[in-house]
């Protein structure tokens, strides 16, 4: 395999620059060489909590062996795998949140733009789809499209007690029963080891087949567990390259110092720009293929830093909020807002060095030079020209922003981007002394969710919901 030689793994080397974050290209809107400096000491201590804590279940740390401890589990994965493409026409992941990002976002950046489009000679697997939502419409739609006796569901649910999975699997084991389908057959779980109501019903049923996430692992840092890793090795995707990413940007991140160790530069970077007002953080891949990685950094990022008090209780409201953007296309919607708007926010560009393939443009319409020129060069050429120009135009409007490049996209370097960003996202939390990984403000919407569904022990939520004011028609308009 490629990435098991050290030249080819440099050549795919993920590479941070933040030239246009600094003085020298912003002027007085960037920060010197001094500012930067000035965060060394916290950024050194955030890296040793990191480091010390690695492999901690106790304070959902489990993440950061991923990369190392699943050789069987991964062995076992691939066999299963290989089963599911070779007897079911479609699969259907049933989750929400990172049991659903992070599978979709892999499906998407690996695998063609249009899979489940292509003939099955081509595809080599099932088609693929990702039910993240409890919205009747959508759920639906998908059974419009597929046949449950032909469908592998892998349902994803830690406690078993996501509403949102567990309403979609009542309805998929409903249909499996009235075709005559024992549900084993037909539905793979991935869940808590020991506990769980998924753990129960796999026991009732007599055995459904089941992978673990690991106790030290949450929801939104699990892409590289058994939660992505099953979705995507059914899809024909790399999972050992992805793991072996997240390797080597673990291993590019053993430094404490931070201008030597990306992910801690990239976070020292945000927490920067946070604490001088900058609020909203900006990711802009240009590709197709990363446009759904975006989507998941936005919960990583949000979740794990949108806290209000610190480990020592202290109040704090910290957190940024993630915008999603796509190059070139919302350089027709949102970039006049960037590069005008409010000094409010700080740009990620996701940038390739090298495409999938290239497109040729043909020389055509010779007598309109507005589109003449365009010819001779490829859209490779065109988007990467496009990508250099963004950035300038911001750089020249005082706005901060870098690059993280990628030689090329495949499962080695999304591996190394995964990883990153959750060194970045833990790195961050350290230093606000935030608690990376909980997500205490979801919980109060899920107690009233039950409430308003009747469901037991929460009578006394009801009660407070009944409570509130009633509302004015005068406010109604």
């Amino acid at each position: 395999m490629a990435y098991k030689t050290r030249e080819w793994r440099k050549s795919m080397r993920v590479t941070l620059d933040y030239n246009n974050m600094t003085d020298k290209f912003l002027g007085d809107k960037g920060f010197t060489a001094r500012a930067l400096s000035a965060y060394s000491a916290r950024a050194t201590q955030a890296w040793h909590y990191v480091n010390d804590n690695r492999g901690k279940d106790e304070l959902f740390m489990g993440w950061t062996e991923l990369p190392y401890n699943q050789k069987e589990i991964v062995a076992d994965i691939l066999q299963t795998a290989k089963t599911v493409r070779s007897k079911f026409q479609y699969f259907v992941v049933l989750g929400i949140g990172g049991s659903a990002l992070g599978p979709i976002m892999a499906f998407n950046a690996l695998c063609h733009l249009h899979y489940n489009d292509l003939p099955r000679s081509k595809r080599k697997g099932p088609k693929f789809y990702v039910e993240d939502n409890v919205d009747p419409v959508r759920m639906q739609a998908l059974l419009d499209v597929i046949d449950p006796k032909k469908t592998c569901f892998n349902v994803i649910s830690k406690s078993g007690a996501t509403s949102e999975t567990m309403a979609q699997y009542l309805v998929i084991l409903d249909l499996l029963t009235k075709a005559g389908v024992d549900v084993k057959e037909n539905v793979i779980f991935t869940t808590d080891a020991k506990k769980g109501n998924l753990k129960k019903i796999s026991d009732e049923v007599g055995g459904i087949k089941s992978y673990i996430l690991p106790d030290g692992v949450g929801g939104r840092f699990s892409q590289l567990s058994p939660v992505g890793l099953l979705p995507a090795a059914v899809c024909g995707i790399d999972i050992k390259g992805l793991l072996a990413g997240a390797a080597y940007m673990d291993y590019l991140c053993k430094n404490s110092n931070m201008r030597k160790n990306p992910a801690l530069m990239s976070a020292v970077l945000q927490v920067a720009s946070m604490e001088n007002g900058k609020n909203i953080g900006v990711m802009m891949p240009y590709s197709d293929n990363l446009k759904y990685l975006a989507d998941w950094y936005c919960q990583l990022w949000a979740e794990s830093l949108g806290k209000n008090e610190t480990l020592d209780g202290a109040p704090c409201n910290i957190g940024q909020t993630p915008v999603k953007s796509l190059g070139v296309t919302d350089q027709h919607s949102q970039v006049q807002l960037y590069t005008e708007g409010p000094y409010d926010k700080v740009v990620t560009f996701l940038s390739l060095k090298k495409y999938g393939c290239e497109m040729p443009i043909p020389h055509g319409c010779e007598n309109i030079p507005d589109v003449a020129f365009l010819g001779g060069h490829t859209m490779e050429e065109l988007i990467q020209a496009e990508n250099a120009a963004t950035a300038y135009a911001l750089t020249k409007a005082g706005r901060l922003n870098y690059t993280l490049w990628i030689p090329e996209l495949n499962a080695f370097t999304l591996g190394q981007l995964l990883f990153l960003f959750e060194l970045q996202t833990a790195y961050a939390g350290a230093m606000f002394n935030i608690n990376t990984f909980n997500q205490p403000g979801v919980e109060e919407g899920k107690k009233a969710t039950f409430a308003l569904l009747g469901k037991a022990g929460y009578a006394e939520k009801k009660k407070e919901l009944d409570s509130l004011p009633e509302k004015s028609n005068t406010c109604i308009v």
